[in-house]
């Protein structure tokens, strides 16, 4: 098991900014890709961004390319997602997953380990 516990979602208003945050316990977090998820009410949990065990490479959906950055810190055991430049249509649970495998992942499939969820809520 790999417990992870999002944080830093909360209400903010159309063009503003949060930083999501997750933190992992155990010592193997480096050795994890790590993604964010989220779903929205009435909606299928849909792929927000990854990154790989480095950092080094970074996945996107579209929705949110050159809006949030997904970044990590692997002597905090942490991963982060910067939102910026929010939409109404942004607001969703916001999860974090660990993905044991190999490669980055928009198929929340293959991710191994999730959080329990933190509410954005973006207000226009």
């Amino acid at each position: 098991q790999v417990p992870l516990v999002e944080s830093g979602g909360g209400l903010v208003q159309a063009g503003g900014s949060l930083r999501l945050s997750c933190a992992a316990s155990g010592r193997t977090f480096y050795r994890y890709v790590m993604g964010w998820f989220r779903q929205a009410p009435g909606k299928e949990r849909e792929f927000v961004a990854a990154i790989s065990w480095s950092g080094g490479n970074t996945y996107y959906a579209d929705s949110v390319k050159g809006r949030f950055t997904i970044s990590r810190d692997n002597a905090k055991s942490t991963v982060y997602l910067q939102m910026n430049r929010l939409k109404p249509e942004d607001t969703a649970v916001y999860f974090c997953a660990a993905n044991t495998g190999a490669g980055l992942s928009g198929n929340a499939g293959n991710y191994d380990y999730w959080g329990q969820g933190t509410q954005v809520t973006v207000s226009s």
